[in-house]
């Protein structure tokens, strides 16, 4: 039997692609793209680069998370980059569904690092889209800017292929890899995601977590800058 798609075209409350602003944005992108893998494309590109990855964004609050506050803000972290990836891509007719993963050599700093505790990044989140009868992978978490100041190539998209890790950096160092696949979903699990993130991280919420002054692009490029900076 063919698989159901429905559940990955609907509007949900963190896939809020009813709401105004995230429909106009997808409209305004896609106006001018004929098929469903020529949006996706266009629609990947714009969540990578235009918002700006910020793993300090992270904070407990539903609100937080919805594709609508995302492309508000115009920053995010993994997770809520993927949520407005796939809403503007169920706004377009294509079905979209999230991915999660943990992974290691994720791009970072040693202040994020020593405040996680560990380089294992849980629940890493992508976008799975249905395109010629297939799902393809896509992660826009790394916008192009930020992975120029780590010197890791950007994750490339053409809508066949799956896109989902920086295996190697742009010198050939190994680079990211996946331990362990969390799975596909429909929505975003947010306790069930937050709850694992309180019992990996348990000093990030009090030192971060949305409320206080933090920039991770300008801190990236400071360690650069002190050629103290690692990835991994």
């Amino acid at each position: 039997m063919a698989e159901d798609l429905t559940p990955y075209l609907q509007p949900t409350f963190f896939l809020d692609f009813d709401n105004t602003e995230v429909a106009g944005f997808s409209d305004n992108l896609c106006s001018s793209r004929m098929t469903a893998t020529e949006k996706a494309i266009a629609l990947y590109y714009a969540v990578r680069d235009q918002i700006r990855y910020d793993p300090y964004d992270l904070q407990y609050s539903p609100t937080a998370m919805t594709a609508s506050a995302v492309l508000k803000k115009q920053s995010g972290y993994c997770v809520s980059k993927a949520v407005l990836l796939a809403a503007v891509g169920r706004q377009q007719g294509i079905p979209c569904r999230l991915g999660f993963a943990d992974v290691t050599n994720h791009l970072s700093t040693a202040r994020l690092r020593a405040t996680m505790g560990t380089d294992l990044f849980i629940y890493h989140g992508y976008t799975e889209m249905y395109l010629s009868d297939t799902w393809v992978k896509a992660t826009p978490a790394f916008n192009l800017s930020l992975c120029s100041k780590f010197g890791v190539l950007p994750l490339e998209f053409d809508g066949t292929r799956d896109s989902i890790f920086h295996a190697h950096d742009a010198h050939g160092r190994k680079h990211m890899e996946y331990m362990r696949d969390h799975g596909h979903f429909a929505d975003l699990p947010f306790e069930l995601i937050f709850a694992a993130y309180g019992n990996t991280y348990p000093n990030f919420f009090e030192h971060f977590g949305g409320g206080q002054a933090h920039d991770f692009a300008a801190e990236a490029e400071q360690e650069l800058k002190s050629s103290k900076i690692k990835i991994g």
